[in-house]
């Protein structure tokens, strides 16, 4: 039994986690360069695609595509993450070169949670629903305002059609109505 190997469980859990990594950033950019190899070949042979078919795949386009930013952002945006791991393989070796707390800690920019464009584009839907709401309101007020004033004069033609008028001027003012329905004759 050779007990003089160093121990190297954070190594290889390391190896393992970096391979396993690579594997996923394979297979995502893989896919999106078939995808995107696809879509060339389409073009170029002037194959004519449905347009359900061309939505999702550039949907998938589209899906594929952050997921190869956010592979970019993972392998060059984490620096200090990367010199705590390697610093903690060193210290597994017995051999520091450096403590965690020499680190600095890089003041990035907290960006917001939800981008102002965003937010300023929800405000101005949310504004103009708004507004199409009250239009549409109105508008149905109006409609419903017309309606009931064109079934009040249809109630008052046919009243009247129907009445036997009887003509007198009641009221005193010198032009006859009709005593039963109340409308003025005409001259």
């Amino acid at each position: 039994m050779d007990n003089s190997k160093q121990p190297s469980g954070f190594k290889d859990l390391l190896n393992s986690l970096m391979e396993k990594r690579w594997y996923v950033t394979a297979i995502v950019l893989g896919i999106f360069v078939l995808i995107l190899l696809g879509l060339f070949v389409g073009i170029i042979f002037n194959i004519e695609v449905p347009a359900g078919l061309k939505e999702i795949l550039l949907l998938l386009v589209g899906v594929f595509s952050g997921s190869y930013n956010k592979i970019i952002d993972y392998y060059y945006s984490d620096a200090d993450k990367d010199k705590l791991l390697v610093q903690k393989m060193d210290e597994e070796d017995g051999v520091s070169l450096s403590h965690a707390n020499d680190m600095k800690e890089t003041n990035k920019p907290a960006g917001p949670a939800i981008p102002d464009a965003f937010v300023q584009g929800a405000a101005a839907a949310r504004d103009l629903a708004v507004t199409e709401n009250r239009q549409n309101f109105e508008l149905k007020k109006d409609e419903q305002e017309h309606r009931q004033e064109m079934e009040k004069l249809e109630f008052e033609y046919h009243a009247h059609r129907q009445c036997e008028h009887v003509w007198g001027d009641s009221d005193g003012d010198g032009e006859l109505e009709c005593q039963k329905c109340g409308l003025l004759k005409d001259k």
